[in-house]
């Protein structure tokens, strides 16, 4: 190789090593924060369901991966009769409790946030669930053959419309799968949770919790599960429409927050795998 084609090949891999250096920056809105509201009022069977928690966090730009929480905020949940249950922070969390809640069934509540000074209501029924009745287990499912899937029973109440949410939790690694249902086509009859994975071992726990959620809860979480199927994780997409829970802010409508108050009575079942 004379000389004058070695210095050719050393610029060519000068420019071509700047070029891999170049670093593409990506414009993303800079949005003021929201609040986000994380308000699950979860009465599991056979507790007292006293201690209840509501989380409050700020949402924040696409790349951020530091949430931080909403301190300082007043939060109050009143009944139908005007018990009103005070949520008082803990530390500088973002995390509020009481432990004197009072759960009623098909009761209405209504909880009241006030946050720099704006306030933010939202209004929902505590709905009740019927009992896991058993859970069965079949290996070698799927596609590729190496899934388990447990099949989580319970009976749907006759003539009455049910929405139904479902969270299968591996206690092994804390990862949680999440399924909906309605009784459309199934009103009365015995039906079940699915909850399909690899990599399940015998020994293994899965904590199945059911919870009652009413119609609007269903379709709001339906949209967000519908938005996670959908995505594929690249950042040069356009991001799915943000979703409005029944949460509002009454001071100033244009500064919506996100999230939802739910209120579930839930029924638990500990499975170990097979």
């Amino acid at each position: 190789m004379n000389s004058i084609s070695k210095k050719i090949i050393v610029v060519f891999t000068c420019i071509l090593s700047i070029a891999c250096e170049d670093v593409i920056q990506i414009d993303t809105p800079n949005i003021p924060p929201k609040l986000v509201i994380e308000a699950s009022i979860n009465w599991l069977k056979g507790t007292p369901g006293n201690f209840q928690i509501i989380k409050l966090s700020l949402s924040a730009p696409y790349f951020d991966t530091q949430i931080l929480p909403a301190n300082n905020a007043e939060i109050t949940v009143t009944d139908s009769s005007n018990n009103t249950f005070v949520f008082s922070e803990n530390e500088d969390t973002g995390i509020y409790m009481t432990y004197n809640f009072i759960p009623k069934i098909n009761e209405e509540y209504t909880l009241n946030i006030t946050y720099q000074n704006e306030t933010y209501i939202g209004t929902e029924l505590l709905k009740s669930i019927t009992s896991i009745t058993r859970v069965e287990q079949e290996n070698n499912k799927g596609f590729s053959g190496d899934e388990t899937e447990l099949k989580a029973y319970y009976l749907d109440p006759e003539n009455e419309e049910n929405y139904y949410f479902f969270e299968f939790i591996n206690d092994k690694n804390s990862l949680v799968d999440l399924e909906i249902y309605d009784d459309e086509f199934t009103n009365g009859n015995e039906i079940f949770g699915f909850f399909s994975k690899e990599d399940l071992n015998t020994g293994d726990e899965i904590i199945i919790r059911n919870y009652g959620i009413s119609k609007r809860f269903y379709e709001f979480i339906f949209l967000l599960l519908q938005q996670k199927t959908d995505e594929n994780g690249s950042p040069f997409e356009t991001q799915p429409t943000s979703i409005r829970g029944n949460c509002v802010n009454i001071t100033n409508p244009s500064n919506y927050p996100f999230g939802y108050f739910r209120l579930s009575e839930a029924d638990q079942f500990i499975y170990t795998i097979e």
